[in-house]
């Protein structure tokens, strides 16, 4: 395919035409500091071996030229010359407007609601621990809806590090590398009773949150219990949709959180319920009944309206449209994404046992572990 490249407002502007395609404009400073060039990154693992004080404020291309498929630009006053793949370049164009509503997602997130009944990424443990095709296909599974689950897997104590294992490291905290979820008498925390549960998002109160959490089944005679995940996206998307003022406020103000639950231990955190980037990406959802503390963040003239609209968030998450419901049995898991995902119980009976074991883990862990599975299987193509 052929390009074109010319420089304008005195070699500060690179323009690439490709034929079929708009221009794509890079300022020669961008171009200057994300060269790949081995004086500039390291060969081994990427990293910029620069500082922006490095590059000389009044950076400008003095020559542009294409040779097969590359883009080869000459810098000044460094009479420096490095070479680009154009094709790589412009998957990184920023010359584009691109008008967002707030709310907007990521390309690779598809929000769901009760539809996706039918079609909860599932997958087996012992299976995808030996099969990288089958283990990369689940985990983008994971990473496009916010959950996956998993069956065949052992019923034993510590079995749920094997699914951390498949892409990450366990987050401790203070309930431990791990904790267990069975009725107790006189529980300190209500998730460990035959009560149902709202759906919520775990640990609020922590700032990070876990962003990774995986419940693992060992028991399951009890009836009832069966696990629920609902998408905080789509009901946050819901919400912007049916009363734009009521998402703006959530995403606006500060909630706040807290645990106090054991000696020595007092957790707190203050975000929004929605939290969308500063660029209007939603990003995170932090709803949890439980752990909320009291809202101070809110002005009065606001408050009352802020309250309809924390009501209204929550009728939509307990709309059973919007909910997807599986039961745990032995061996079997589920990995959800904290930050998005919100999962629940329905009420279970005291006849018989239920036993799960829990665990935080990082998403950093899992989108490297799928980035670096894309990476090899692009190298083998």
């Amino acid at each position: 395919m052929m390009f074109d490249v010319n420089l304008s407002d005195g070699g500060r502007v690179v323009t690439i035409t490709r034929s079929g395609q708009p221009p794509a404009r890079f300022h020669a400073v961008w171009l200057r500091d994300n060269a790949w060039d081995p004086a500039t990154r390291a060969p081994g693992n990427g990293q910029r071996l620069i500082t922006l004080a490095d590059i000389p404020r009044d950076t400008h291309v003095s020559a542009a030229s294409v040779e097969a498929g590359q883009m080869i630009l000459v810098f000044e006053p460094e009479n420096k010359t490095v070479r680009y793949d154009i094709d790589e370049l412009l998957t990184q164009r920023y010359d584009q407007t691109k008008p967002r509503r707030p709310g907007w997602t990521a390309e690779q997130v598809k929000p769901w609601d009760a539809g996706l009944m039918g079609s909860v990424p599932v997958a087996s443990l012992p299976h995808i621990q030996v099969h990288e095709a089958s283990k990369h296909a689940w985990l983008e599974q994971v990473a496009r809806y916010g959950f996956g689950k998993l069956t065949d897997g052992p019923v034993r104590d510590g079995a749920l590090f094997e699914v951390v294992d498949l892409f990450g490291y366990v987050r401790e905290t203070n309930y431990g590398r791990n904790f267990e979820v069975r009725t107790e008498v006189n529980p300190t925390n209500l998730a460990y009773t035959g009560l149902g549960l709202q759906a919520h998002t775990d640990n609020p109160y922590r700032d990070p949150v876990p962003t990774v959490q995986v419940l693992y089944c060992l028991e399951s005679s009890a009836a009832g219990g069966e696990n629920m995940v609902v998408d905080g996206f789509a009901c946050a998307l819901r919400l912007r949709d049916e009363n734009p003022e009521s998402f703006d406020l959530l995403t606006r103000y500060c909630a706040r959180f807290e645990y106090a639950g054991e000696a020595g231990v007092r957790l707190q955190s203050r975000r929004p319920m929605i939290e969308l980037a500063p660029d209007g990406e939603l990003v995170g959802i932090r709803f949890n009944n439980r752990s909320a503390a009291a809202i101070t963040e809110v002005p009065f003239d606001e408050m009352e309206a802020y309250y309809a609209a924390y009501r209204h968030f929550a009728e939509i998450i307990d709309d059973e449209t919007m909910e997807v419901t599986f039961r745990l049995n032995p061996g079997e898991s589920f990995v959800l994404d904290n930050t998005r995902v919100l999962h629940a119980r329905k009420g279970y009976s005291g006849a018989g046992t239920r036993w799960l074991q829990g665990c935080y883990a990082d998403k950093d862990g899992l989108y490297s572990t799928l980035a670096a599975m894309q990476s090899r299987r692009e190298a083998a193509e």
